[in-house]
């Protein structure tokens, strides 16, 4: 699992308009359905398919604790398509994302300053592009390290410590290490 790519789709499943299926069986049809079968389904969740065929019939009802976090993994990589989409356009386009984080952050600049790496609780909005980055670098399957890297730390660089520009212009690029808590909000 991936801290920044769980945070990014926890941030977009909030925008969703109903509740995904929460019993085995009503989780195994929608399945079934998305993927036109109890084949793939069964390919997908490394189980037999009978053993879907079971739990579509909901002569099965509680699946063992891998299966059950496997299959409402699967459900809500698939739920409500189109809504997903949407959240993602907004912040990318209008809205922006809001990244939560207490991690230790430092940053290097010209000689004569403080630039020791301290922990820090952060609350900032970072402008669309950065959304419009993080999303497609986690598309793109970019790792942790990237979006951490490259886009988030970034994004800390020039909205929290430049003020967009207002101060600390000569700073040269921050650290982002040890992260106890992130959480993004759309």
């Amino acid at each position: 699992m991936s801290l920044f790519g769980d945070g990014l789709d926890a941030a977009v499943q909030k925008a969703f308009t109903r509740p995904a299926p929460k019993s085995a069986g009503a989780q195994m049809r929608y399945l079934v359905k998305q993927l036109k079968g109890t084949k793939p389904v069964a390919q997908m969740l490394r189980i037999s398919q009978r053993t879907v065929e079971r739990y579509v019939k909901d002569q099965i009802k509680k699946p063992r604790p891998d299966l059950a976090a496997r299959l409402e993994r699967e459900v809500k990589k698939r739920w409500q398509p189109q809504i997903r989409a949407k959240a993602r356009q907004r912040a990318a386009t209008t809205g922006g994302i809001i990244i939560d984080t207490r991690a230790r952050i430092g940053y290097i600049a010209p000689a004569g300053t403080t630039d020791d790496a301290r922990l820090r609780h952060l609350t900032v909005a970072l402008p669309p592009q950065y959304a419009a980055r993080l999303f497609d670098a986690q598309q793109a399957g970019a790792s942790d390290q990237e979006l951490l890297q490259q886009i988030t730390a970034e994004g800390l660089k020039e909205m929290y410590f430049q003020d967009s520009g207002r101060r600390a212009g000569q700073l040269e690029q921050v650290r982002f290490t040890d992260i106890e808590h992130i959480e993004f909000d759309l």
